[in-house]
């Protein structure tokens, strides 16, 4: 079982720069393939960034250039570096963890912004406002 707690969300002005973290409660935290998603009021949850058990980084479209995605593996810890940040990134972001392995093949087959289904572990979420 994996318990995940997002922290480091606040609110900012446009063009500015948030970072959040990830702390993960398991031992096998280097056999979890991990992501950060968000939901926007009315909207369907989307994946942003990736990052699996090998280091392989992933992005959205949306956010490439912008978010870095990272993790601790001493401190099992996941991290989400965002910059130049819009209006259109608030929402609320959720850390995910997945232990199956099967992540990464959902997101080859919907996309990493539909790959919610690949992760079985959610945190709690920490909202993230960006005005304009």
């Amino acid at each position: 079982r994996v318990q995940l707690v997002e922290s480091g969300g606040g609110s900012v002005q446009a063009g500015g720069s948030l970072s959040l973290s990830c702390k993960a409660s398991t031992d096998t935290f280097t056999n979890c393939d991990m992501a950060w998603f968000r939901q926007a009021p009315g909207k369907e949850r989307e994946g942003v960034a990736a990052i699996d058990t090998d280091g392989t980084t992933s992005y959205a479209d949306s956010v490439k250039g912008r978010f870095t995605i990272s993790k601790d593996t001493a401190e099992n810890t996941l991290y989400l570096q965002m910059s130049s940040l819009k209006p259109e990134d608030t929402a609320m972001y959720f850390c995910a963890a997945d232990l199956t392995g099967v992540a990464p093949l959902w997101r080859l087959r919907k996309g990493i912004e539909d790959s919610q289904d690949g992760y079985n572990y959610w945190g709690q979420g920490t909202q993230v406002t960006v005005s304009s």
